[in-house]
């Protein structure tokens, strides 16, 4: 299984030939989802899903699958069984992969601002991507998708949540925000002594190999 970084928090797990995409959004360049065969959206906030280039990926290729969460299905309208509303606790096959559900809300930004619908998706039982939450799914997680930055989490709660999943790796993603002076700050705290795992940050288009 390979993982590649795109932009944001979007990512692409390949093996044997099968492309699994998960949120592809407004920061993410279209071609993350050239030759996918299914896709993977967290929530609607436009970071992780644009509505446009996905209706133009299905467009472009009739057998594209996607599964999300409903909010982000009833934007899909016109799609039909190519989309899949899921929730917390279910358990699906997508591009061959076995994805099971975690998490329902996205994180507390401020208890003024609404929340909004969020899911996590565990892939084959090792490749865990939260979407926008400090989601614990539950079980042991070989490799950690890592939101090192948003509006809604702190340092100290990241370094938290990997002693808490105890993965044997994490890979940033929800970067796309910073600029290098904070993606080296976190690189210290998140790389160093205070978590349990091997902690890195692909640049754009860069792979790395899983498992």
């Amino acid at each position: 299984m390979e993982l590649t970084k795109y932009g944001h928090a979007c990512v692409r797990i390949e093996e044997d030939g099968r492309r699994l995409v998960v949120d592809p959004g407004g920061l993410t360049e279209p071609s993350a989802l050239d030759g996918a065969d299914a896709v993977l959206v967290a929530h609607e906030h436009f970071d992780h899903f644009s509505e446009e280039v996905l209706r133009r990926a299905a467009e472009d290729n009739p057998a594209l699958r996607i599964w999300t969460n409903s909010a982000v299905a009833r934007k899909l309208d016109g799609l039909g069984a190519r989309v899949t509303a899921v929730g917390d606790g279910d358990r699906f096959t997508a591009a061959g992969f076995d994805v099971s559900v975690h998490g329902a809300w996205h994180a507390v930004i401020h208890p003024e601002i609404p929340r909004i619908a969020n899911i996590g998706f565990l892939i084959d039982g090792a490749l865990f991507h939260p979407g926008d939450a400090l989601t614990v799914p539950g079980t042991q997680v070989a490799t950690l998708l890592l939101p090192v930055h948003g509006p809604w989490s702190t340092t100290g709660q990241l370094i938290d949540y990997v002693r808490e999943i105890a993965p044997r790796d994490a890979f940033a993603i929800h970067d796309g925000a910073l600029n290098d002076i904070g993606t080296a700050m976190l690189g210290n705290f998140l790389g160093s002594d205070l978590t349990p795992a091997r902690y890195q940050r692909l640049a754009p288009g860069a792979t790395a190999p899983l498992g």
